[in-house]
């Protein structure tokens, strides 16, 4: 594996020259046309000069720092083979931001699965790191935290790793039917036709790990079960594991329920986002009961999100945060800016 190895300079402007052994790796590195330096320069105020096998690092102290962090545990990832896309760019910058010392292959290189398509579906950020080894090291966790920070399919995708393993006999993928705007009655077809549409999200998620007709190979057996939550009363499931998305609209009799449904050797994950609550208001959320009451259970592990956390679209961080900003607005100044 080729290492990168820097010189500091002294010099007034504070900037770095990080060197390269490996002119191939640095190529890598740099990207086609110096698209990844480009990145780079683009999410931190730094500028960046490549000049034969060093890379010149100049800007804010504490920017220059995060880039030749960044440069070097890069290179340590290219060189164990990571194949690496602009994508990798910003969640690296994003870890680094948040704890300089973190070690990218540590996180990236942590495979969850290896979906059909050859994609390896690994963490991207720190939290999700620290979700993936609660799901491993606990029987029940809970994902609690906005859309796009990855809760629900990087469980999908340690079940599906589970189950080919043999770890666990079968998946059940469960969603709370909430009829939002829409009564189920009223909609055309049978039971299954007007539940199915709640599902999509969880059938989505499963064909882009699995190849389609072996999912659906698997879901004719009974090996992969996708259903809305209601078809979980009154069952026991064994050598399972369990997913529960959308948790924040289940009400407190569905979550004990389905809380209650675990049996030997099974694992149960559940995910959710409070701020996005469907539910009637004189119904209380069966999520939001359920973190208060079982936060200091042993065995149970909580695992919160933040905007911080999103993978999706660069964009996706930015439009959360103007709607957080639009709603803080709408509902007025706090008591205590009142009384200031």
């Amino acid at each position: 594996m080729a290492q990168a190895l820097h010189n500091r300079k002294n010099d007034p402007d504070g900037s770095v020259q990080v060197i390269f052994e490996d002119n191939h790796l640095l190529q890598l590195l740099a990207g086609e046309r110096n698209s990844h330096l480009k990145t780079i320069e683009r999410q931190l105020d730094v500028q960046l000069h490549l000049r034969g096998n060093q890379i010149r690092v100049s800007g804010a102290r504490a920017d220059v720092e995060i880039v030749e962090r960044l440069l070097n545990e890069l290179a340590d990832l290219i060189g164990r083979g990571y194949p690496l896309y602009e994508s990798d760019i910003l969640f690296a910058i994003q870890i680094l931001r948040d704890n300089i010392n973190r070690r990218l292959v540590d996180i990236f290189l942590d495979q969850v699965f290896i979906a059909s398509n050859k994609k390896t579906i690994s963490p991207k950020s720190a939290k999700q790191k620290e979700y993936i080894e609660a799901i491993r090291g606990y029987d029940i966790v809970f994902g609690i935290g906005p859309a796009g920070t990855g809760k629900t399919y990087l469980a999908m995708a340690t079940a599906v790793g589970a189950l080919a393993k043999e770890l666990v006999r079968r998946i059940v993928l469960v969603r709370p039917a909430v009829e939002a705007g829409e009564k189920l009655g009223f909609l055309p077809g049978d039971l299954a036709e007007k539940v199915n549409p709640y599902l999509r999200p969880l059938y989505d998620a499963l064909h882009d790990m699995m190849d389609f007709e072996r999912a659906n190979t698997l879901i004719l057996k009974g090996v992969i079960e996708v259903a809305p939550l209601a078809f979980m009363r009154g069952r026991t499931l064994n050598d399972s594991f369990v997913i529960l998305d959308e948790a924040q609209n289940t009400t407190t009799e569905q979550m004990k329920m389905f809380l209650t449904r675990l049996g030997m050797g099974s694992k149960a994950v559940i995910t959710g986002d409070i701020t996005q609550i469907d539910l009637p208001e004189s119904k209380p959320s069966g999520l939001v009961e359920a973190i208060e009451l079982l936060q200091d259970v042993k065995g149970i592990k909580m695992v919160n999100f933040t905007k911080r956390d999103v993978v999706r679209h660069r964009l996706v961080q930015d439009i959360i945060e103007a709607y957080e900003k639009n709603e803080k607005a709408k509902s007025g100044p706090t008591p205590e800016a009142q009384r200031s």
